[in-house]
């Protein structure tokens, strides 16, 4: 097997994502842009998507990092609305979705009709957290449609299962698919249960950091196969266990943690520039299929499937966001009051993404052989869908958030929020060192106690200096220009190190650990500043 051409389409994909990052275009609406260009390019390899490639490989690392990036805390928080979006508005879009399509299309069965509306009822995790990350929005509504985005696959290839039993004669029943979905939700919760403890418990007992990575890199592809291997849902498991390790992240070792963050960001760049960049490339393989289906017709489906999508999900989170707390005080006094505005932005921001697409490609051939009714339609459809959200609602999403003036976060406020954390870490940091130092056993010369206090107190001040004076030549804060020389400094060490290895007066071993240890340094201090 030639791996050029993957390899070629992986590279390209890091590079116009690398590029979307100098362009006020979000780097999912390029990526899928140029791959629909790309799939027209003579000469252009196969990239058609495989569901068992997508949703074992590729979906459980990306839902991993998107739920160590999350906030166990928040989504607690925020439970009713992330519940009511992730299984109340996947269930309602299925059914409701499927239900219209199936008096749209002439000849198309309903069950054929549910399988796509189950197909395209979910908002993609990738797709949601990408643009959130960009466009900066307000932490409750991240927090929800992050959360949606987390669970709502589950659903989704839930109700999926249960409306392909039902279309390929496996004779599901209503009670049927209500027990297969409490065994999917159940279960999958119950092994992500059972694992994350064991599984954190290992990363502690490793002693060198490059296990409790490669441990780290291997934990959501164990999670998603033992679920799936038990019959229950594997992206609950994933996401289960990622919660839990995220949250406690900050027991495990400091190297572990460095190394974690960058491994993770690099695969998710990575895995999520390629699916972005495969949806487009898609385009050629949808229309080869359509056959018998007129160009005109095929079109008029698609953009009413897309309005019907969208406005569907309107239909939902209006009654969902305002019913419960009309009907309940407890609701009124635990959650925040909110606007209009809120579910609107909720409401508009249902990107769909990869999964839709390789939940698609996964439909079966009848039992006997025969096509199953309507399948290419349901490609093209979904592929249309999946363009059409990320298009019309990404690239619209930003100019709806400023018309709408949404509150933005106060960065004084949030400076001096950590300003006062540090201080009060720092004042438990120095009677810890007060006690230590009045032991024996910790006796130091006075300037190396004198460096440690120093070090504190550096460290207390540096939040509370990035809101002080500002340099009238630089426009710095004292901080910044703290660090800006900090950094020369270290770049003036790492050149004499370099010429003292080039001049033979150290080897290279010693140099990469001189090196090292100003990395770290600088690493401290760029990660202040962050």
């Amino acid at each position: 097997m030639d791996a050029t051409p993957l390899l070629a389409m992986v590279a390209g994909s890091a590079a116009v994502a690398g590029m979307a990052r100098r362009t006020p275009i979000p780097a999912p609406l390029l990526l899928v842009a140029v791959g629909i260009a790309a799939s027209f390019v003579p000469g252009m390899p196969d990239f058609t998507l495989d569901p068992h490639i997508v949703l074992p490989l590729l979906l459980p690392p990306l839902l991993h990092t998107a739920a160590l990036e999350s906030s166990y805390l928040d989504l607690r928080a925020n439970l009713r609305p992330v519940a009511f979006l992730s299984v109340g508005y996947v269930l309602f879009a299925t059914v409701l979705v499927g239900w219209l399509v199936s008096l749209l299309v002439p000849g198309l069965p309903l069950t054929s009709a549910l399988v796509l509306g189950a197909v395209i009822a979910p908002p993609d995790a990738v797709a949601a957290t990408a643009i959130a990350r960009r466009l900066g929005l307000p932490p409750r509504i991240t927090a929800i449609l992050q959360g949606e985005s987390l669970v709502n696959d589950a659903t989704a290839i839930t109700a999926y299962k249960v409306a392909l039993a039902a279309a390929v004669g496996a004779g599901a029943s209503w009670g049927e698919g209500v027990r297969e979905f409490l065994v999917a939700s159940v279960g999958g919760v119950a092994v992500g249960l059972l694992l994350m403890v064991p599984l954190h418990w290992l990363r502690m007992r490793l002693s060198e950091p490059i296990l409790q990575n490669t441990l780290s890199l291997l934990i959501p592809f164990v999670a998603y196969a033992t679920a799936e291997r038990v019959g229950a849902s594997g992206v609950l498991a994933v996401v289960v266990v990622a919660l839990h390790l995220g949250h406690k992240s900050w027991k495990v070792d400091f190297a572990t943690r460095l190394q974690e963050e960058a491994v993770w960001k690099m695969v998710s760049f990575i895995l999520e520039s390629t699916v972005f960049a495969l949806i487009g490339l898609q385009l050629p393989v949808v229309l080869a299929g359509l056959g018998s289906y007129g160009g005109w017709d095929v079109a008029g489906y698609a953009v009413v499937v897309f309005v019907l999508v969208v406005a569907v999900r309107f239909v939902w989170v209006f009654p969902a966001t305002y019913l419960p707390r009309w009907l309940s005080e407890r609701i009124r006094r635990r959650e925040p009051d909110t606007n209009w505005k809120g579910p609107v932005i909720v409401g508009w921001a249902g990107m769909r993404g990869v999964v839709s697409l390789a939940i698609a490609f996964s439909i079966p051939l009848m039992a006997g052989g025969e096509p199953f009714p309507g399948r290419n339609l349901i490609l093209f459809l979904t592929f249309t869908t999946v363009i059409g959200t990320l298009g019309v609602q990404g690239l619209t999403l930003a100019p709806l958030i400023r018309a709408l003036k949404l509150p933005k976060r106060n960065e004084y406020e949030l400076t001096l929020a950590e300003a006062q954390a540090q201080s009060e870490a720092s004042t438990a940091a120095q009677a810890r060192l007060d006690e230590l130092l009045a032991d024996e056993r910790n006796a130091l010369p006075g300037p190396l106690a004198d460096r440690l206090r120093t070090v504190l107190e550096r460290r207390r001040n540096a939040v509370w200096e990035r809101l002080g004076t500002v340099n009238e030549v630089t426009g710095e804060s004292a901080d910044a220009t703290y660090r800006r020389l900090s950094r020369e400094m270290i770049d003036a060490e790492r050149a004499v190190f370099v010429e003292l290895r080039d001049a033979r007066r150290i080897d290279d071993e010693m140099m990469r650990v001189l090196l090292r240890r100003l990395d770290l340094e600088e690493a401290v201090g760029w990660r202040e500043a962050d």
